[in-house]
């Protein structure tokens, strides 16, 4: 047996993750449209519908460069 740490799943590690403020929903707008966004919980992005980009959040900080966004797929 060895004393060496074990590696934590990726689950646990997204458990332990900071979570995003929802507070800050009230001061963000999108970086281009200047509109307000909507927060997707399940793919931890913050959404601008009028642009169709998703923003990503990592480790509860939202990235808010257009390099950064994802697009929406057209419907």
């Amino acid at each position: 047996m060895t004393d060496a740490p074990h590696p934590e799943t990726p689950d646990a590690e997204a458990r332990r993750a900071p979570t995003f403020d929802r507070h800050m929903l009230e001061a963000l707008v999108c970086p281009v449209s200047h509109t307000t966004l909507r927060y997707d919980v399940a793919q931890s992005e913050l959404v601008s519908d009028a642009i169709g980009l998703a923003f990503p959040i990592r480790a509860g900080i939202p990235i808010m460069l257009v390099s950064e966004a994802r697009q929406l797929k057209a419907d």
